[in-house]
């Protein structure tokens, strides 16, 4: 043999040609085999595979903690294999995998027969996979059958047999295995359609609930009984073969009634939830496991909002209402008189005129042009092109200021004000207080009759009540700005003197305009809003450090009886929702059912009385404009205590002046 010279190669000179191309190809597939379970080993989530799984699942808090709604599955608590009957668990095996106890994950023998069997019936109608690839699939955000898939699965069952005992295998499987109906796992199932524990099935419910593995949507039995009850006879019949059950045991089962069980006290869909529910699961790390997502809701307040909308008398008129922080924390919402007749939420969804509350922007435009609340605009009938807006009680006062303009929601002055700042100031106003739709630069801008939502409007108000705009309206804590993004990006200020304009504008309109049904004995800022032919009724204000944005109205956009207008029901319902919310007495004022100048002559004496409350106290309240009389009267049924002697306050109506930053008046 020559020095330096391969002896491998002087053997392969002495092979035949054909055992040679034999060897090569043996290396050749050995190299491609130890490619590919290094390939599996990379992209299959071996790891993941060995963690809890969980079904898809978002429950969402109130920022007190209290569950509020969830979205996804119903699931419950694992099961004990130990603590399961025989005829559960032969169940499952006799109809999925016969062989679960003998393989090692992966079954030729099963595929085999699933491959004969599908070309016999001239189509796929059986399959292959054992229990532990049906448990490895679990741990994939996907069913594509792709070859790869596959074999990823392949590549995880066969990691799970490894590394789990059968047992645990088997455990898991039932845990999360898809029963239909959303609902997963066998416990959940079990209390699903028999209102029972899976330790207590008997063999005939857990034939059907095996049943269900095959195609558990299209056989839910809630949906399916009878196609539900027809394969759960084949169970019976594989329980039989593989001794599960006897011949005799099995001709005793009768057909499986159903018992559904009672629907969970945590609701699975309401407006404030739906509104939040992209974001919550954008945030979830994952979109296949259990996640929980604290939102801004407050479970008192939205009660609260529950109680005083159900009380409020709306016959079959739609009601929005929407709570938020001046710094856009939504805290309470309501999108309508029910959710399970229509979970349309007017809130968010609905863009309708705002009417008077538009005015806020025209106002804020006037200020910055150098205007302040003692200038002067004439209240008289104008006409601009071919259009005559007018005011809607038909009077006019001639000059007035603008603080008594905005107080009496003047329709004439609002667009006179607006020509004389430019209708694309007004415009530019809206947007920076976060108007996003369309703002028609018409006269008829000037009256809201551009369309917004009510979520949109109470933010803008609420970037008055914060001083700083825009506010964004947000139902997830927000996480912080790092200073750079707050100095580049931050919101603005109005500055201290526009803004000490606007409180005093707005708190003329809540106190001595047409918003006086809202007035608070804290003080109240606010506006009114009623469309054309009383289509649409508004209320919008904050007190302390709560904005609220009440809307009244009817989905065909029919007009509301009787002129309702803002300062009307919405002002009442925003005034009794504010004095539950803040915890203050409620100061009763002259209802309006049109925005007009209100009678504040002495002579006007008007008498409010809740009665009925969930506190159990009856507040007799008697309102005068000279001064402010509250008479509560606590009366509890059934308490043994002695009823104080009513007290009277009496208090001055607060002044026109703003009393420093805090925003409130003397």
């Amino acid at each position: 043999m020559t020095p330096g010279a391969d002896p491998r190669g002087a053997a392969d000179a002495k092979l035949p040609p054909r055992w040679r191309w034999w060897k090569r190809g043996f290396y050749a597939f050995s190299a491609i085999f130890f490619l590919l379970i290094a390939w599996l080993a990379i992209t299959a989530p071996l790891s993941k595979s060995l963690q809890p799984i969980a079904p898809p699942s978002i429950t969402l808090l109130s920022a007190d903690g209290q569950p509020i709604a969830r979205r996804g599955a119903v699931i419950a608590e694992p099961v004990v294999l130990s603590e399961l009957p025989d005829h559960v668990t032969g169940a499952f095996t006799a109809i999925e995998d016969r062989r679960f106890q003998s393989h090692w994950g992966i079954d030729p023998r099963g595929i085999a027969r699933a491959m004969w069997n599908n070309l016999k019936a001239g189509g796929m109608r059986e399959g292959g996979s054992t229990i532990t690839q049906q448990l490895a699939k679990m741990s994939f955000l996907s069913n594509d059958r792709t070859f790869g898939r596959k074999a990823q699965e392949a590549a995880i069952a066969l990691w799970l047999e490894a590394w789990l005992t059968k047992d645990e295998i088997l455990t898991r499987y039932l845990s999360n295995a898809y029963f239909g109906d959303n609902v997963y796992g066998l416990r959940a199932a079990a209390r699903h359609y028999f209102n029972r524990d899976p330790e207590d099935l008997n063999a005939g419910q857990a034939a059907l609930l095996a049943g269900l593995m095959k195609a558990p949507s299209r056989l839910a039995p809630t949906k399916n009984l009878k196609g539900a009850r027809e394969r759960a006879k084949l169970v019976v019949g594989a329980m039989v073969e593989t001794g599960v059950l006897t011949q005799a045991e099995a001709d005793r089962l009768k057909p499986v009634k159903l018992n559904v069980g009672p629907v969970k006290d945590l609701p699975t869909g309401t407006y404030f939830a739906d509104w939040v529910l992209g974001e919550a699961r954008a945030r979830a790390d994952t979109g296949y496991g259990e996640q929980t997502i604290e939102t801004t809701l407050d479970s008192r307040l939205q009660a609260l909002a529950n109680r005083v909308v159900r009380r409020a008398g709306l016959g079959r008129h739609q009601v929005a209402l929407v709570a938020m922080r001046p710094d856009g924390r939504v805290v309470a919402m309501i999108g309508g008189k029910s959710y399970k007749d229509s979970p349309f939420n007017r809130a968010t969804q609905a863009k309708r005129q705002p009417g008077s509350t538009f005015k806020l922007f025209v106002y804020l435009a006037a200020l910055r042009a150098g205007m302040t609340p003692e200038s002067r605009i004439e209240d008289a009938p104008v006409t601009i092109g071919d259009w005559s807006p007018r005011n809607s009680d038909g009077r006019y006062r001639g000059t007035i200021s603008l603080r008594d303009a905005f107080a009496r929601s003047s329709n004439v002055a609002a667009v006179r004000l607006q020509e004389r700042v430019g209708r694309n100031n007004v415009t530019q106003a809206a947007r920076d207080l976060g108007l996003s739709g369309a703002l028609t630069p018409q006269p008829s801008l000037a009256l809201g009759t551009s369309g917004a939502t009510l979520l949109e409007m109470t933010s803008a108000y609420a970037a008055v009540a914060a001083n700083r705009y825009p506010v964004a309206a947000h139902g997830l804590p927000q996480p912080e700005e790092g200073w750079f993004s707050q100095m580049w990006n931050g919101p603005k200020s109005f500055g201290n003197r526009t803004w000490q304009m606007l409180l005093d504008l707005l708190w003329a309109s809540a106190n001595e305009g047409t918003g006086r049904a809202a007035a608070l004995p804290v003080p109240t800022f606010g506006k009114t809003g009623t469309t054309q032919d009383s289509r649409d009724a508004i209320f919008i204000g904050f007190a302390k450090d709560l904005v609220v944005g009440v809307w009244i109205g009817n989905d065909d956009n029919s007009p509301l009886p009787g002129g309702t207008a803002g300062g009307g029901l919405p002002a009442r319902i925003w005034r009794d929702f504010m004095g539950g919310a803040l915890g203050v007495g409620v100061r009763a004022a002259p209802a309006t059912t049109q925005e007009t100048e209100p009678d504040i002559s002495n002579e006007n004496l008007s008498i409010d009385a809740v009665i009925g409350d969930d506190s159990g106290i009856v507040n007799l309240e008697i309102d005068t404009p000279a001064l402010d009389v509250t008479i509560p009267i606590p009366v509890r049924p059934g308490d043994d205590e002695e009823i104080p002697e009513p007290s009277v306050v009496i208090a001055p109506p607060p002044s026109r002046e703003p009393a420093g930053q805090t925003g409130e008046r003397r």
